[in-house]
C-alpha cells in the first residue's frame, strides 16, 4: 500500500506519504491562509523524496474536519480530485481524532486526553478520550491493543462535542470532567490559544500543547492504516465531504448583516 495523507483542517499544510516497506515522508507548511498554494507542491514533495510519483499512490487520507472553513474545502476538494483521477477510495478521518492519537503516543500515566481545535470567532471544537478506560465497552480489536499497550482507535473512546462551544464552556466541561476522571492531557491549537484561561484548573496537563498544536500528517496516515487493517471501508470520492459543524464565516456575516423585518410597533407614531 502507498497512502497519501492530506492535512489542512488548521493553519497548518501538510502531507504525508507511507508505504508498506516502511518508507515515508512528510512536509509540513505552517502560517496564514496559502492552503491552496502551499498542498500541491507538498504533495509533489513527498512523492519526489519517496522516489514515487503520485500515480502510485493506492490510498488517500484526508482529515474532514472540524477546523477552517477554508482549509478543509481545499483538503477535501483535493482528496476528491486525486481519489477520483486515480481510482481509489479515500479514508475520512476528523482533526480531534488525529489529535488524540498523536497525545496518546506521547501521553505517560493514566489521564483523558482532549482535542481542541480553534473554531476562530471565539470558540473552539472539541473531543474527550478515555484511552485507559474499562476494555469492556471496546471491540475485540481494542481490547487487545489495550492489553499489549497498542493503539486504541480513538473513535472507539471519544466523547465528542458536536457543536462549537466557548472557551468558558470548555473550561466548564474539562473542570466537570476532571472531577471524575482526574488529569486531562489538553491538545491542539485551540488549547494554545485558550492556555491562560485553562492553565488555572489542577487537573488540566498542557504539557503537550504545544507539541501536537496542530494535527500531524504522519499520524493521520498511521491511523488510516489502523483503520483499514480493522476493516474501515473507504470512502467514495462523490460522497466525501467536510465535517464543518457550522455555517462558513462568509455566511454567518451576510445573515448577520441582513436586515431584520420590521416588528408590528415600528413605525407608529408616539402619542403626544
Amino acid at each position: 500500500m502507498t497512502l497519501l495523507a492530506i492535512e489542512s483542517a488548521t493553519d497548518m499544510v501538510g502531507v504525508a506519504l507511507v508505504r508498506d516497506d516502511g518508507g515515508s515522508a512528510e512536509r509540513l507548511h505552517l502560517g496564514g491562509r496559502a492552503h491552496a498554494e502551499r498542498l500541491v507542491p507538498a504533495i509533489e514533495e513527498v512523492c519526489a523524496a519517496s522516489g514515487c510519483t503520485v500515480a502510485d499512490v493506492d490510498t488517500i487520507a484526508v482529515d474532514v474536519g472540524p477546523g477552517l472553513f477554508t482549509g478543509l474545502r481545499v483538503g477535501v476538494a483535493t482528496a476528491k480530485a486525486l481519489a477520483q483521477a486515480l481510482g481509489v477510495g479515500v479514508v475520512a478521518v476528523t482533526s480531534l481524532d488525529v489529535l488524540a492519537s498523536a497525545a496518546a503516543g506521547r501521553a505517560t500515566g493514566p489521564g483523558l486526553v482532549v482535542s481542541v481545535v480553534d473554531a476562530r470567532r471565539g470558540e473552539v471544537f472539541a473531543a474527550a478520550y478515555r484511552f485507559d478506560q474499562a476494555t469492556g465497552s471496546l471491540g475485540a480489536d481494542e481490547q487487545s491493543d489495550a492489553r499489549h499497550g497498542g493503539p486504541v482507535d480513538p473513535a472507539s473512546v471519544r466523547h465528542d462535542r458536536l457543536e462549537p462551544i466557548s472557551p468558558e464552556a470548555l473550561s466548564a466541561w474539562l473542570d466537570e470532567l476532571g472531577s471524575e476522571a482526574g488529569r486531562i492531557i489538553v491538545v491542539g491549537d485551540g488549547a494554545v490559544r485558550y492556555r491562560q484561561l485553562l492553565a488555572g484548573h489542577r487537573w488540566i496537563d498542557l504539557d503537550l500543547a504545544e507539541e501536537h498544536s496542530y494535527p500531524p500528517p504522519l499520524a493521520l496516515a498511521a491511523l488510516a492504516r489502523v483503520r483499514l487493517d480493522r476493516g474501515w471501508a473507504t470512502v467514495p470520492a462523490d460522497v466525501l465531504v467536510p465535517e464543518y459543524r457550522r455555517a462558513a464565516d462568509a455566511r454567518i456575516n451576510w445573515e448577520q448583516r441582513t436586515p431584520r423585518p420590521p416588528t408590528p410597533d415600528m413605525g407608529r407614531g408616539r402619542a403626544s
